[in-house]
């Protein structure tokens, strides 16, 4: 039988006040990359508001600083 992924739940995403603060950069800049494609937000279903998934700002930090990125957010995760 085929298998199915796992149903995305809300909890694998960031608001955009916390996706900033885990890049280190302001909400505003966050919206600028949004707006010109840099890093591409999701759409809360029922607001509309952008959201951010974690992996893909662990996959930006980790293209900016080399992979060290990655291993920083596991470590900070499994803390």
């Amino acid at each position: 039988m085929p298998r199915h992924p796992a149903p995305v739940t809300l909890r694998e995403f960031l608001t955009v006040a916390d996706a900033a603060e885990v890049l280190g950069v302001s909400p505003s800049t966050l919206r600028h990359w949004d707006r010109t494609g840099k890093l591409t937000a999701r759409r809360h279903p029922v607001n509309g508001y952008r959201l951010y998934r974690r992996a893909d700002l662990d996959d930006l930090l980790a293209r900016l600083t080399g992979g060290a990125g990655r291993r920083a957010a596991e470590t900070e995760a499994s803390v």
